[in-house]
């Protein structure tokens, strides 16, 4: 399958300036500590359950793999991919790119991704994950964006432990125009 260029081309030169300038919002050990827990927490609610956990992609890739490691308990792990930003920085149309495998009927379920921000993306899938059968759902978000603009009002993740300001951040999992995923904390590029 040949990959279709992107709609714009970032240079190496301006995706280094963006992480040179950008402001460091959380460090690499506040969210270590947070995903500590984040896990004590779902292991005191699911630790019995043979739960499934379905990571959103791309985002929740990066915060499933670190969450996971700190669960000592039996679990089942699938995901999905839903996205609204398609490799820009604003969020669009709802698409679906793949449907999870193992079913949800009957079962507990976490969905793990990276932030809530406005949480669109996210209350689909949960309206998914309800019709799918599951026995319950839960989220697990890495960040969640303090602001009064979210699609469903009141909507909150279950495990969460950080919180950011409303300014358009990446790092661990969360990207800037496609790259940055892999930078080691939260960041907010200058002047967004």
């Amino acid at each position: 399958m040949t990959r279709l260029a992107p709609e714009h081309h970032e240079s190496l030169t301006t995706m280094r300036d963006i992480m040179a300038d950008a402001d460091c919002l959380i460090t690499q050990e506040a969210v270590e500590k947070a995903l500590d827990r984040m896990a004590e927490q779902i292991t005191a609610d699911l630790g019995d359950k043979l739960p499934v956990f379905y990571c959103v992609m791309n985002g929740g890739l990066i915060t499933t793999g670190h969450l996971l490691t700190r669960l000592g308990f039996p679990l089942e792990v699938d995901y999905l991919h839903a996205t609204r930003y398609r490799g820009g920085i604003r969020g669009g149309e709802l698409f679906w790119r793949v449907s999870p495998e193992i079913p949800m009927a009957g079962r507990h379920v976490v969905i793990v991704d990276d932030i809530l921000d406005e949480g669109a993306t996210l209350a689909a899938i949960l309206d998914y994950c309800r019709e799918a059968g599951a026995a319950s759902v839960s989220t697990a978000v890495l960040v969640d964006k303090a602001h009064e603009r979210k699609a469903v009002p009141g909507l909150r993740a279950d495990y969460c432990s950080l919180e950011v300001e409303d300014r358009y951040v990446f790092g661990f999992g969360m990207d800037y125009k496609g790259y940055w995923r892999n930078a080691p904390g939260i960041f907010a590029p200058k002047g967004l």
